[in-house]
């Protein structure tokens, strides 16, 4: 009975066994197999289909003498979905495809059935010279597009990536807590996604951008290690390393540890994702911690490439010693010195380097060649000593180029710092196997926003220049003390290879220094108890210190398979105008919903 019953599961099943796990132990075995028709040969009388699926392909033959129903092998057609029973065999040793994890062997046919049939695709899906179709139609066919092998292998690295994350904090002891997605709007820093309430007519839900409030809520529930992989939601503008309307973080909180601590526990996690999921190098272990100022005035932005050594230098002090009116009379001079540099001919420098500086702002870009002696276009300002002095304060060598800002210091460094990334695309100084991970730490609690109105309605004004719920340094006394925009915050980032991967920061839990912090921010007391009443609230009933941060799954994954646009590892992507083609996403919707909803339409 038993035997029975085992022969009648094998003769209803799919499939026995996947495509990609046949080897030569396994020769005159009896299997069934089922995927997709990847290619059909007829040779001689005999018909060859590569068949695949997730797992692989294998080679089947059918033969007239052995395949009970032969005939229906000659309907074949490209992405059918069929089911085959047969037997392994070996091939012969001229026919062994090396190419192929299963290319020692390939199924004899004894029974075919087609699953499925597939009409004529909308566009090629293994032809390698055909993968750079229009993206909406891509997009518009998804599903057909996931099939093919470098997008698949991008979300099965996803899957494997997400898998290790979680078995990593299970054994840290965290816990893995969903939190609420629809909460309330909070000025987390984007634009809300609003879901309006039917029950309660004229209220809003919002779509959460992050879960902070509830995590640092766990934190006061007594839940001292909590994560998740958390959806988020914001209402901002699509680029290449920022999907539109939604993304994934890994949410982290934890109580009872400070920064430093934090970054110990969390470090080796990223080490094993490089090293172990991704298989590439750390460059440095432990990560280096650099002040955000310092990585603004070396390198032009808070989250520099740092696989390659190209720093800029303040020269201002050179500068205003010269006769040359530009440097003379601007705020600030600075360089970057770019080592094999002087291959650049005229025109690179004039259409990529000075319209990529004057594309940020600049009013232009300076330069100077370094072979037997300095050339260039501004070389005629320069007496020899000066030129001298200049090379050996920077310690020029033959082959370097010298890009010059002068303007506002901030500007000059962000500009240089766009010029210093061209330069190392150019150059192909990044290696892509390595991972070059930083802390950026000491970032400025407030920033100047020209564009927020301030509360006697006057342009421009103080307001948060991160997350509105971290801890200033130095605490109350700070706030009081000291000028708004001096006071740095006790936040931080963890950056790879240009990219951000995540905010974070140890969090204020003390009423007063969040009222004051607020203040200082433009909100009143009232405004802040409105908002956020329901933290303040909570902390009142004893809050432990925490701290945490939640970097972005998607900008890991773009990070790890070296993608420079976030589409090619998210499954469902929306497209550079924040749509869905495939669902047809945003879209309207019927009066009688919008009835329900208490909302008009103004169309």
């Amino acid at each position: 009975m038993k035997r029975l019953l085992s022969a009648l599961f094998f003769y209803m099943s799919y499939r026995t066994n996947t495509c990609g796990e046949l080897r030569s132990e396994q020769v005159d075995k009896i299997v069934t197999l089922a995927g997709w028709v990847h290619k059909r040969r007829n040779l001689g009388g005999l018909i060859f289909v590569d068949l695949r699926d997730r797992y692989g392909i294998t080679q089947i033959v059918f033969n007239p003498d052995i395949t009970a129903n032969f005939a229906l092998a000659d309907t074949l057609k490209y992405e059918y979905v069929i089911k085959v029973t047969g037997t392994i065999v070996a091939r012969v040793p001229e026919a062994v495809n090396k190419d192929l994890l299963t290319g020692a062997i390939e199924l004899k046919a004894q029974k075919l059935e087609i699953l499925s049939q597939a009409k004529t695709l909308p566009f090629e899906i293994f032809d390698a010279h055909k993968e750079e179709e229009d993206e909406e139609l891509r997009l518009k066919y998804r599903y057909l597009e996931l099939r093919r092998e470098h997008l698949k292998n991008n979300i099965i690295f996803r899957a494997k990536m997400i898998q290790y994350i979680r078995a990593y904090m299970d054994a840290r002891d965290f816990l893995e807590i969903s939190t609420p997605i629809l909460t309330v709007s909070s000025p987390e820093g984007a634009r809300d996604f609003l879901v309006p309430s039917r029950i309660h007519p004229g209220k809003f839900y919002a779509l959460p951008q992050a879960p902070q409030q509830y995590k640092q809520l766990l934190m006061v529930a007594g839940m001292d290690r909590y994560y998740q992989i958390a959806p988020c939601m914001r209402d901002e503008d699509p680029r290449a390393d920022r999907s539109p309307g939604e993304f994934y973080q890994l949410d982290v909180e934890t109580s009872f540890l400070e920064r430093d601590e934090f970054f110990d526990l969390m470090e080796p996690l990223f080490i094993e994702l490089t090293e172990k999921v991704a298989g590439k190098i750390v460059q440095q272990n432990p990560f280096p911690r650099l002040p955000y100022q310092y990585v603004l005035d070396t390198y032009g932005t808070d989250r520099p490439d740092l696989r390659y050594d190209l720093k800029i230098v303040d020269v201002t002090d050179w500068a205003k010693n010269t006769d040359f009116k530009v440097f003379v009379e601007a705020k600030a001079v600075r360089v970057i010195v770019v080592p094999s540099g002087a291959q650049f001919t005229r025109k690179e420098i004039d259409e990529e380097f000075t319209e990529l500086a004057k594309r940020n702002k600049a009013k232009g870009l300076a330069w100077l060649k370094y072979t037997t002696d300095f050339e260039g276009t501004i070389v005629k300002f320069f007496k020899p000593e000066e030129l001298n002095e200049l090379r050996d304060k920077l310690k020029i060598k033959t082959n370097d180029i010298l890009f010059f800002v002068a303007d506002e210091p901030l500007l000059a460094s962000k500009v240089l710092g766009a010029v210093r990334t061209l330069a190392a695309e150019k150059l192909h100084l990044a290696d892509p196997n390595v991972i070059a991970w930083a802390w950026i730490v000491d970032f400025p609690m407030y920033e100047w926003s020209p564009d927020k109105v301030g509360i006697s309605g006057e342009a421009g004004a103080i307001d948060f220049g991160h997350n509105p719920f971290s801890l200033p340094q130095g605490g109350l006394d700070t706030l009081n003390s000291k000028d708004p925009l001096t006071i740095l915050a006790d936040q931080y980032d963890i950056i790879a290879n240009g990219l951000e991967l995540s905010s974070g920061a140890v969090r204020n839990k003390d009423p007063e220094i969040m009222y004051r912090a607020f203040e200082i921010a433009g909100y009143t007391r009232d405004a802040v108890n409105k908002k956020f009443g329901h933290m303040i609230d909570a902390f009142e009933y004893g809050a432990p210190p925490h701290c945490g941060f939640a970097p972005g799954i998607d900008r890991l994954l773009m990070l790890f398979l070296g993608e420079p646009n976030i589409r090619a590892v998210i499954p469902f992507p929306k497209n550079q105008h924040a749509e869905e083609p495939m669902m047809g996403s945003p879209s309207t919707v019927d009066d009688r919903q919008l009835r329900d909803l208490h909302i008009r339409s103004t169309d």
